[in-house]
């Protein structure tokens, strides 16, 4: 299988021999971060460093000032990474060693554009706002991540792209200390804390019959007793359901799923129509429509009449990789199981061969890998024995 290695510009740029090391893991394809999230990252074979912090997202790359001029909401630059065009340098190098080269684009996760423009954050039942996750019901942000999209992802030399995020997030996140874990949410709790409240949403949540008070007040009810105590274990549909009754829920997932999908339609008709024929783009994607995050909650049908493809969560048991794929299954297009094989960050590259095996019976035809420029040097030898068996 077509297998891809996801990596940083900063992994490559500044280390002569990064490219190569990537290309004899037996990868084909490099995904290679065009717009990021703010983070701190080990890059524990670069000669020049060990720690690189992204202090805030940004794009590696300099962003074209005519498109941008004018806008209220623009893309942030980096900082942190010595080079006028780090994506253009790393891309160049993995190319010289013979890998595809692929943008990574992570949309709707931004924490500097909520702390600079609250205005733009999802907001809870409970007023809070997430600075983290812009609400993609606003029309000055749905504008930006369209921009965003066709800049970031058409970049020179790159065949193709895999949008992250293109869709709702929400409560979870990996945020700096973060301190949430005090009380046990299961999904449909964590969706109900992902419910956006901003005025956008309040007068789509009207469009679909509901008062956005009301819903708010059921929301809080509905959590009382997990803030009481009793936790909230509840997942699936099923769960929120429970939680917040049948008629609410499906309101609340129809006005969602109606942002998510005309959402992903316009970034996809903007990255295709900003790219030369041929250009692929994969959406991070989830079977289960109402997650929020990275992997943002999709309908399988629908997806895949719009973009190419998914890039799915297959770290976990058998199980948790069958309810991921088995949606997908039979409908066309890329399907890539993605695999962490950092094992300090819960990835399992030991396994990876045997993983890869029962992804491929489920229908998966391509490999992601997250992530070789965070994986140690015993996490990296046993990834190229697995591919070195796969290739077989």
């Amino acid at each position: 299988m077509k297998t891809s290695a996801f990596l940083y510009p900063w992994d490559v740029v500044g280390d002569p021999d990064a490219a190569a090391r990537v290309a004899d893991l037996g990868v084909q394809q490099v995904t290679l971060a065009a717009a990021y999230h703010s983070t701190r990252a080990l890059t524990p074979r670069h000669p020049g460093h060990r720690i690189v912090t992204a202090e805030h997202a940004a794009v590696l790359y300099p962003p074209d000032p005519t498109r941008w001029a004018g806008r209220g909401l623009r893309p942030s630059e980096q900082s942190w990474v010595a080079s006028d065009d780090a994506f253009a340098e790393a891309a160049e190098a993995l190319a010289g060693a013979g890998l595809e080269v692929h943008t990574w684009v992570v949309l709707a996760h931004n924490s500097r554009l909520g702390a600079e423009h609250p205005d733009t954050c999802v907001v809870n039942a409970y007023g809070d706002r997430y600075p983290w996750a812009p609400c993609i019901a606003g029309a000055a942000v749905r504008e930006y991540l369209i921009e965003l999209a066709a800049e970031a992802a058409v970049r020179t030399g790159a065949r193709g792209t895999e949008l992250e995020s293109c869709g709702w997030y929400g409560f979870a996140h990996l945020h700096a200390h973060d301190k949430i874990a005090g009380v046990g949410l299961g999904d449909a709790a964590q969706y109900l804390m992902s419910l956006c409240f901003c005025p956008a949403c309040r007068t789509g949540c009207a469009g679909q019959g509901l008062d956005a008070d009301a819903l708010a007040a059921a929301v809080r009810a509905a959590l009382e007793p997990a803030w009481a105590g009793a936790g909230s274990p509840e997942t699936g549909r099923a769960g929120i359901e429970k939680l917040l009754g049948a008629d609410l829920a499906e309101a609340t997932l129809r006005w969602r799923g109606t942002v998510a999908r005309t959402l992903q339609e316009s970034v996809v008709a903007a990255v295709r129509a900003a790219a030369e024929p041929g250009f692929q783009v994969l959406l991070h994607a989830d079977p289960e429509p109402h997650r929020t995050g990275a992997n943002v909650g999709v309908d399988p049908e629908h997806i895949l009449s719009v973009a190419d493809g998914v890039v799915l969560p297959c770290t976990g048991g058998d199980a948790a990789r069958e309810a991921v794929l088995g949606p997908f299954a039979g409908r066309g297009g890329v399907l890539a199981a993605n695999f962490g094989v950092v094992t300090g960050m819960g990835g399992s590259p030991a396994t990876l061969e045997r993983d890869a095996a029962h992804a491929a019976s489920l229908g998966a035809d391509q490999l992601r890998l997250y992530h070789a420029g965070l994986a140690s040097a015993s996490d990296l030898r046993a990834v190229t024995e697995a591919l070195s068996r796969l290739g077989r």
